[in-house]
């Protein structure tokens, strides 16, 4: 039996299931829109198998004619529009008729679920982090589209493009566990190339880059940790190096020994006001921190904000006036 979606009466209900709701999925409407209206039995029918409502999930309507005050803060100008919060934060949303993308919200839904269920059994994160998140923002790793993600000049007998962004302990933290070669390497030149388009705008506030390659100083044939790194943003698809190393990055970063934690990782602050609203980034590894041939790059972090973050106490305010 279909589950239906929970009606919000108020924004004071709205914010309280935002606050007591690990993952939420909400549906604004209007009785007057047949498409907005298909669009709640529909995603009604696709969450019947996820398991986890009433406890870390729950699906909500907003109807926007009469919660104007919810409808005005998440900017709703599209019926049907979709959204999907997870700790209180908007992590994706669909404006219109779009299976293609509603389907990618389930998905991420699906995901988070999965997520959030393993947490909850474990009473802590299943997701390995190798630096603490910078107060206020998350991590919004899995806003890149990684079938359109693009790797270049990487040797293939190491790992694709998929392990960078692999929420596991990398296996060199973990004594060289499991036979699979869980990173990247360079093939013929310290130089890397990675295309990453995201399924939404993002602002990016830090990039967190772990490198772990073994330690011998006197085997120069090792890979080792990237040093000169450039970012671009909002290219249509990959660079080639040449033009890589000609065009003016977005950020320049020069990476020092200092600048790695005993995870091996490297917390990199981006000019926040030059990564607004973005849908793609291009990192192009210049050159390496030393003699070898080879670069090594095991995990990928990207941290900041997908979508609007809402004041929600300013929201109740709103909601409290005569006619909301």
């Amino acid at each position: 039996m279909v589950s239906p979606a929970v009606e919000i009466k108020s924004p004071a209900e709205w914010s309280s299931l935002l606050d007591a709701t690990k993952i939420v999925v909400a549906q604004f409407y209007s009785p007057s829109n047949t498409a907005s209206l298909e669009a709640i039995h529909i995603l009604e029918h696709h969450s019947q198998g996820i398991e986890g409502r009433g406890t870390v999930l729950e699906l909500a309507k907003v109807n926007v004619d009469e919660l104007k005050a919810i409808k005005n803060a998440y900017s709703i100008t599209t019926l049907p529009t979709t959204m999907l919060f997870q700790n209180g934060k908007e992590i994706d949303k669909v404006a219109g008729d779009n299976p293609r993308r509603l389907a990618q919200l389930v998905e991420k839904l699906k995901r988070a679920v999965d997520s959030a269920k393993t947490e909850q059994a474990s009473g802590s994160s299943s997701s390995w982090k190798g630096a603490a998140l910078p107060r206020g923002y998350v991590d919004v790793t899995d806003q890149v589209e990684l079938n359109r993600s693009e790797l270049l000049n990487v040797d293939t007998e190491t790992g694709g493009v998929r392990v960078l962004f692999s929420t596991e302990k990398p296996s060199a933290l973990s004594g060289g566990k499991g036979t699979a070669k869980d990173w990247v390497e360079s093939d013929t030149d310290d130089q890397l190339l990675l295309f990453m388009p995201f399924q939404s705008m993002l602002k990016l506030h830090t990039l967190q880059i772990t490198s772990l390659p073994p330690t011998d100083d006197d085997d120069d044939e090792l890979p080792t940790r990237p040093k000169t790194i450039k970012l671009f943003v909002n290219k249509p698809h990959n660079l080639g190096f040449d033009e890589a190393e000609d065009l003016q990055a977005t950020q320049d970063i020069e990476l020092s020994e200092s600048d790695w934690n005993k995870e091996g990782t490297a917390s990199i602050p981006l000019r926040y006001v030059r990564f607004q609203n973005i849908n793609s980034l291009v990192l192009f590894v210049a050159n390496g921190d030393g003699d070898s041939e080879k670069v090594r790059i095991d995990r990928l972090r990207l941290i900041g904000e997908s979508g609007a973050t809402r004041d929600m106490g300013k929201l109740e305010k709103i909601g409290d006036l005569p006619g909301e």
